[in-house]
């Protein structure tokens, strides 16, 4: 098969791009296509990949104002054409599915999320600085991209979903049923700090932006007394900071190599906000600690109440605090929490696309109908 990649923009690095590192390592002769690539922000490991770029890629300061570009990525998502591919493997949070292929092809689109922005607006903008006005001018906007982000999503071939929450987004906004494969996770360096002593404090590790909901996990810890630790940067930190009591620490960017050991000593994780899976639950329980998370998103796939962590049913202070005062992190045995962060490791995410990918392009040659069996499940 000749494979190509795609993938939104590349001016940052997060889950999405740690999606795209374990594709191309597993189709390393394959070209990627993206509509941005900002050199000066991305790993060098990046420039030795055969990347292609759209035209937006030559705007004025797009790298750093990307968003607000907005409208003109379905255009430029549009005229892109790939002819010489077998299957097209897009990863896929914006408008990079709405390429257009040849007939032949194959078109696997593997679905961060359903475009949050377009079809998730009031969410997105909870916690922005927006006036109502500029959020009514949006509303036409939106509604002429929802049509188009719809009409791009009939021309996939296949949907691969990050969590079951994903899956089920995909039903409701694009009307197409999909296969559930978590998202790669490097579960082993966090299992090499399982073994340290657990040390008195809560732990959450997030970039500090309004949708994360950082604000409740600060509240309730300053509420209930108990000593938490923020590992993360952002803009909301000033804001965050004047809700904090003396008990909340506020370490800044930690480097990955502090992660482990600083995870392994918490006693829980806290995760309040609603991710589309959401990483670091699965680093944590990797590294043996419980999760008290908000009972929604990937949180649901990766969270088993009373097993590996507890939720917490609405996104409110109140309903957090009940959760939290009643928990006890010796209730959970680290040894089992680990084993069940392993299904999400890096080595499961590429069995399973292997699978899906090389099962749907023989099913595609040889005219059958494709049903996609798990390898990891059925071992």
């Amino acid at each position: 098969m000749k494979i190509a990649l795609v993938h939104d923009w590349l001016n940052q690095i997060g889950g999405a791009e740690d999606v795209l590192e374990a594709l191309k390592s597993l189709y390393p002769a394959s070209t990627v296509y993206t509509s941005i690539f900002d050199r000066s922000h991305m790993p060098a490991r990046f420039q030795d990949w055969d990347i292609r770029t759209l035209w937006i890629d030559r705007l004025p300061n797009i790298y750093r104002r990307h968003q607000a570009y907005l409208p003109l990525y379905p255009f430029a998502w549009n005229n892109l054409r790939i002819q010489d591919c077998d299957v097209i493997l897009s990863n896929k949070s914006g408008f990079c599915h709405g390429l257009r292929y040849s007939p032949k092809s194959l078109h696997i689109c593997y679905c961060l999320t359903p475009t949050r922005y377009v079809w998730q607006l009031d969410n997105y903008l909870a916690g922005e600085d927006l006036g109502g006005a500029m959020q009514s001018l949006l509303q036409p906007l939106v509604a002429l991209l929802r049509r188009w982000d719809f009409a791009a999503a009939q021309r996939v071939s296949h949907f691969i979903a990050i969590s079951t929450a994903v899956k089920e987004r995909i039903r409701r906004y694009y009307g197409r049923s999909s296969t559930v494969i978590y998202p790669p996770v490097e579960t082993a360096r966090f299992r090499s700090a399982a073994s340290l002593d657990i040390e008195d404090y809560y732990l959450v590790v997030s970039r500090l932006i309004p949708y994360k909901r950082i604000d409740l996990a600060i509240q309730a810890a300053t509420e209930l007394g108990v000593r938490l630790k923020i590992a993360g940067a952002g803009r909301d930190r000033e804001r965050l900071q004047a809700l904090a009591g003396d008990n909340v620490e506020f370490l800044g960017f930690v480097p990955d190599g502090q992660l482990p050991r600083l995870m392994a000593q918490c006693k829980a994780l806290i995760f309040p906000g609603l991710e589309d899976f959401g990483i670091v639950p699965v680093q944590a329980q990797a590294a043996g600690r419980p999760v008290i998370a908000f009972s929604g998103g990937g949180a649901l796939d990766t969270v088993v109440p009373g097993f590996t962590g507890e939720h917490f049913a609405e996104m409110t202070v109140d309903s957090l605090k009940e959760v939290w005062r009643k928990f006890d992190e010796r209730a959970y045995n680290p040894h089992e929490i680990r084993l069940h962060a392993r299904q999400f490791d890096r080595s499961a995410f590429v069995e399973r696309i292997s699978a899906f990918v090389e099962g749907a392009w023989a099913a595609r040659i040889s005219g059958q109908d494709f049903r996609y069996l798990d390898p990891v499940l059925a071992k």
